[in-house]
């Protein structure tokens, strides 16, 4: 999945979207259903992320619940299937949080999630974050799913100057 692509599903920009690559996406074994649908995305954490100078001074990691919010990003992405209408994601609840090593500037984040089941408009995703092959972070995501109804707000125009 192309950076486009992202941005036609997910409706975050910066500084909020927090997904910058789709590395493999999997269909469950179900046309109808999504469970069993994966995805492995990356998150590249950087220096210039506009949390880092408050969190914390002289020592910047990444924040838990920035994390859990990366981890529901890729669940929508595993949601997703071609064709489909936009979508809104929200976050019920996520259960099963657990922070295992601190996310810092230059770490590569993996973000799996796996669709465990599937109610319809709602979901269930387990997720983890990964940093060199080692669980970071990981939580259990209910997700609730509704057709997007509302109309996005254009872009900004730049700002050509004062005029003379």
């Amino acid at each position: 999945m192309t950076c486009e692509e992202i941005l036609t599903i997910l409706p975050h920009r910066f500084p909020f979207l927090l997904v910058d690559r789709v590395i493999s996406w999997q269909q469950g074994p179900e046309a109808g259903n999504r469970t069993g649908q994966k995805i492995v995305c990356i998150k590249n954490v950087s220096f210039n992320e506009p949390y880092f100078p408050g969190h914390f001074p002289g020592m910047p990691i990444m924040p838990g619940v920035l994390q859990i919010e990366a981890m529901a990003q890729a669940a929508c992405l595993a949601y997703h299937r071609r064709g489909d209408p936009p979508m809104d994601f929200f976050i019920a609840s996520a259960d099963n949080c657990k922070f295992r090593k601190p996310v810092t500037p230059g770490d590569t984040l993996e973000l799996h999630a796996h669709i465990t089941k599937d109610r319809g408009s709602m979901l269930i995703i387990r997720t983890e974050c990964k940093v060199g092959g080692q669980i970071v972070s990981e939580a259990d995501i209910l997700a609730k799913v509704s057709k997007r109804t509302r109309v996005e707000a254009p872009a900004p125009q730049a700002n050509s100057g004062p005029k003379r």
